[in-house]
């Protein structure tokens, strides 16, 4: 009897990076898109999806703070992520050149990561941000304009015939984007790990915020993790929605939820913090070049 293939969600159209990061996670599995972040949450949410992959945070470019909001808005579990290697093209319908393109047209993530290409080579043209790097492929495929480019991987140039004009134009090419995979919290006891390791570190993520803003607040609630020589990887902190100067804070923090030291150092916070919430206990992502 063969074992069912999982859903995976992605925020985008064909061709996108998150659609190439799900593909890297889960090879063999359905792999649809949608049309935002907030839908992908929800498709696992409802069940219509058994996992999400959505971007987290880029080398280059910083965080994607919308996805750590949807974090702590829904009851989803981290159970996996990876490190893509995010090579942008720029794409345009056949017969354009690079001299002739007027605009350009993607998510903002990536016009960030190729702004110095842009700068040098394009100078007076006009930027243009879409929702989607896919996207933005698509649309320029579907209106055919010559002076229209899109900037999207390779993928995308396959997926709707287009030409690369350029070739790897982000800014740095250590260009990583980190992607979490989520399921619901049901479905991914803590005791488990989705994707077992075959090396690296395992790695504890954390959202919480503080009782009150105290001298001092910030350094005890860091505090109960370097007590225990428990190394944070990052932290992230995000405006308390509805408590105007206050915050909330992500962690990434170094073992299981179950390791004795990690409980211990969360059951201290969970003392002296408003709240706590755990976000799941997965393999550090291997990087996909």
């Amino acid at each position: 009897m063969s074992v069912p293939k999982l859903n995976i969600a992605f925020q985008g159209e064909t061709g996108a990076y998150s659609e190439e990061a799900a593909s890297a996670l889960y090879p063999s599995a359905l792999i649809r898109p949608y049309p935002s972040f907030e839908a992908a949450f929800e498709a696992v949410e409802s069940g219509a999806a058994d996992r999400a992959v959505l971007p987290i945070e880029n080398s280059l470019f910083g965080s994607v703070h919308q996805n750590y909001d949807l974090l702590r808005e829904h009851d989803l579990s981290i159970v996996a992520e990876v490190q893509l290697r995010i090579k942008h093209q720029l794409l345009a319908p056949q017969g354009s050149t690079l001299e002739g393109i007027s605009h350009v047209f993607s998510h903002p993530q990536a016009l960030g990561q190729c702004q110095h290409f842009i700068k040098q080579h394009l100078p007076h043209i006009d930027v243009v941000p879409s929702y989607d790097t896919a996207g933005a492929a698509k649309l320029v495929s579907k209106e055919g304009n010559l002076a229209h480019a899109a900037i999207a991987s390779r993928a995308a140039a396959s997926e709707y015939g287009l030409s690369i004009l350029a070739s790897d134009i982000e800014s740095n090419h250590e260009n990583f984007t980190r992607f979490l995979a989520l399921s619901k919290v049901a479905d991914t006891p803590s005791t488990t790990l989705e994707i077992k390791p075959t090396s690296g570190a395992i790695k504890t993520s954390v959202l919480y915020a503080q009782k009150e803003n105290l001298p001092g607040g910030l350094f005890k609630s860091l505090a109960v993790f370097a007590l225990r020589d428990i190394d944070l990887y990052k932290i992230e902190s995000r405006p308390l929605i509805g408590s105007p100067g206050k915050y909330i804070f992500y962690l990434d923090l170094q073992g299981h939820q179950e390791d004795e030291t990690v409980r211990n150092a969360l059951h201290h916070l969970k003392e002296i913090a408003a709240f706590v919430k755990v976000l799941g206990s997965y393999q550090t992502g291997q990087f996909v070049l």
